[in-house]
């Protein structure tokens, strides 16, 4: 378990003063960033077998750790339904219409990265410290920021492809000429034949990378917070846990889609709720999926 210190809990007093600090601190990162990036622990990623007794549990701890910093976590994770629904706003314009649903589903794929901050005051807490939500963006200042950053970027990439594919696949079926109303795209996606050669194309598309981020970020960014691995070992950790635990993994995948769905349905007010507890789940079901190393990497917690 990581050390900590008296400096978890202090305040972040002026808040000029304690962006500069982030800012030093992410500029001494990234003077190690290449070295980061490749990983310094070098000691084994020893998996355990997980199964739905695992996921029972993980989502009680993410539960407790809800309770816990509740105010902290509502103050943090008001942004995402907030800028959901101004995505989805700007998506109503007839031209963007088709890319509307891909916009919502696609949400899902930049989760790991959305959940970050709730990985780390879950990792503070597990410590022993009383973490506020400033802790969150402590991120910025971990050994492995660089590594983080690139693996996040890597999830970006699968967002940005996922909507070009979308417009690509409304293009060569209902498209190119964008909708004429919200009406006359709904009915002809939903009545004519090149309307469901959409669907179809497009759902098939959305589940194969859907699938591939859950495999490569289930447990790959606890485990960059954790450790000093880089990000390629914790990407294949991360794969090799799914293809030695697909079962439990698929159902912890249609848990989250199922919560991030129940989350969008309630106007993205769900989205408070669900996205922490969520959150707060990866990183104890990370926990309980990957051996504690004997040597954790030096505390960061400044």
């Amino acid at each position: 378990m990581a050390k900590t210190d008296g400096h978890i809990d202090k305040t972040i007093g002026n808040p000029l003063s304690w962006a500069a600090h982030v800012i030093d601190a992410g500029s001494h990162h990234l003077g190690k960033g290449a070295h980061e990036t490749a990983g310094r622990d070098t000691a084994p990623i020893v998996l355990r077998e997980i199964g739905t007794r695992d996921l029972r549990a993980a989502l009680r701890a993410g539960y407790e750790d809800f309770k816990a910093f509740r105010s902290d976590v509502i103050f943090l994770c008001v942004v995402y339904p907030l800028a959901g629904l101004i995505l989805i706003r700007f998506a109503m314009n007839e031209t963007l219409l088709p890319l509307l649903v891909p916009l919502i589903t696609g949400f899902a794929l930049l989760g790991p990265v959305a959940a970050l901050g709730l990985y780390e005051m879950s990792r503070r807490r597990e410590a022993g410290g009383h973490p506020s939500w400033a802790a969150a963006f402590k991120v910025a200042e971990a050994p492995s920021a660089i590594a983080i950053l690139t693996l996040g970027l890597a999830l970006l990439a699968i967002f940005v492809v996922w909507m070009l594919s979308a417009w690509i696949i409304y293009a060569v079926t209902l498209g190119p000429e964008p909708p004429v109303s919200i009406g006359a795209f709904v009915s002809d996606t939903l009545t004519t034949g090149p309307g469901w050669a959409m669907i179809v194309v497009g759902t098939g598309l959305g589940f194969v990378l859907a699938v591939s981020v859950l495999a490569i970020g289930v447990i790959s960014f606890p485990l960059l917070l954790d450790r000093h691995v880089g990000v390629r070992r914790a990407v294949r950790a991360s794969v090799r846990l799914s293809r030695e635990n697909p079962r439990t993994i698929a159902i912890w995948g249609a848990i989250v889609v199922a919560g991030l769905g129940l989350g969008m349905a309630t106007l993205m007010i769900g989205l408070i709720f669900v996205l922490p507890i969520l959150g707060h789940a990866t990183w104890h079901l990370y926990r309980r999926a990957v051996e504690p190393a004997e040597e954790l990497s030096e505390d960061y917690s400044v």
